[in-house]
């Protein structure tokens, strides 16, 4: 009985995946990166990409390094309505901690030393798209308060600037197990 129930609940979930991948087409990132596989987990992430991808809420991913997290961070952004946009991916902890409010935000001319000129930020290169900040636990505590400006009144003030420059981005985060514990 229990073998069984499993069977039905793998072919359902088959059928719903596979109805799911009709509705938002197959396409497929540059490079042909694609999730593939039949596993009942991965079949449960393909129900869930086809649920957060269709509305426009910021997202997170939890898991192990290597799991594949930014393949469905990618893959959420090419099945929503922000396909068209770009998808901007941002590895935190590849950038010092002291530059990372600039790299995020942007920066005016002479915000600080070394700025010889203005730069956008990695949110507004986003700006119609996805952005994509890859291990979120490493974020500072300051920037994390910018970035929830962002979130909440979807604007971004460079560093030098006193004048909130409107930005429409789709913020997704990935994290590893540490955080995912953290919140429960």
């Amino acid at each position: 009985k229990a073998l069984t129930d499993k069977a039905l609940r793998i072919r359902s979930l088959e059928l719903e995946v596979r109805a799911l991948r009709r509705e938002v087409g197959r396409s497929v990132a540059p490079g042909g990166d694609r999730l593939v596989g039949k596993s009942t987990a991965l079949l449960e992430i393909f129900k869930t990409v086809g649920k957060v991808a269709s509305r426009d809420v910021a997202v997170l991913i939890t898991g192990e390094s290597g799991t594949g997290k930014e393949l469905v961070a990618r893959t959420i952004h090419r099945h929503s309505r922000r396909h068209e946009g770009p998808f901007v991916a941002v590895n935190m902890s590849a950038i010092p901690s002291e530059l990372i409010e600039a790299e995020l935000f942007g920066h005016e001319e002479g915000s600080f030393t070394g700025a010889h000129r203005a730069r956008l930020g990695r949110v507004r290169r986003a700006d119609g798209g996805t952005l994509l900040l890859d291990g979120i636990e490493d974020l500072a505590h300051e920037a994390q308060v910018k970035l929830l400006r962002v979130l909440q009144e979807r604007v971004v003030e460079p560093l030098g600037s006193s004048e909130p420059v409107p930005v429409d981005v789709r913020i997704v985060a990935t994290a590893g197990p540490g955080l995912d514990k953290a919140l429960d």
